[in-house]
């Protein structure tokens, strides 16, 4: 969730130069998608897991985080670390966050974040950024969010839309965990995985040094 998505993923190219190829799968991928849509995640499961989760409360202050990216085969490609401030305004979360990576690129980028209550009183989010395609939505049960979006990267001159299929799990009061799946095409093609601390805890690491890895 939490994330500057250019990571590098030379894979994404290689999906991008052989489209044509993947056309001719579109059968299968469509057929795929259908399965995974049949097998997504019920929230319901959540719903009793403690500590409770609110998006709001958690990012609100100062939080940092520790990442990295896999491949699809589980290869290590990237690492990163982040410096986040959170700040609530006419209930509206920002989250100003600060990457550094470990090849010592710098990145920067900003989310704007609603909690709204539906007609069923299910507290769902809906979220925007820069590099996202319309709004970021999903909801949260017990202690998990699970959100999805459209992202571009810019690799090599080009923008290239990826989805990612995001899940945060709180695990304290002061340390959640981050896995994002991303794909193209319906193909997976990587994770993220992110730890993120806040409270005392951050403050007894951070802030993170983003001056050099």
């Amino acid at each position: 969730m939490i994330l500057n998505f250019n990571f590098g993923v030379y894979n994404l190219i290689y999906i991008n130069k052989n489209i044509n190829k993947y056309k001719i799968f579109l059968t299968t991928i469509l057929f795929i998608s259908f399965l995974t849509g049949c097998l997504q995640t019920n929230m319901k499961q959540f719903e009793n897991n403690t500590p409770k989760l609110d998006l709001f409360s958690f990012f609100e202050g100062d939080t940092i985080a520790y990442g990295i990216f896999e491949d699809r085969f589980g290869n290590l490609k990237r690492q990163f670390r982040v410096n986040i401030k959170g700040s609530i305004n006419n209930e509206q979360l920002t989250l100003d966050e600060e990457f550094l990576y470990d090849d010592g690129e710098q990145a920067k980028r900003i989310w704007k974040i609603k909690k709204i209550i539906d007609n069923k009183k299910n507290i769902v989010y809906s979220g925007q950024a820069d590099d996202v395609e319309g709004n970021a939505s999903g909801s949260i049960s017990g202690n998990a969010l699970n959100w999805s979006y459209n992202v571009f990267l810019n690799i090599k001159g080009s923008n290239i839309k990826v989805h990612f299929n995001d899940w945060i799990y709180k695990q304290s009061n002061e340390i959640a965990i981050n896995r994002a799946y991303v794909s193209k095409f319906g193909i997976n093609i990587g994770s993220v995985t992110l730890v993120f601390l806040r409270g005392k805890t951050a403050k007894s690491i951070g802030p993170l040094n983003l001056n050099n890895w």
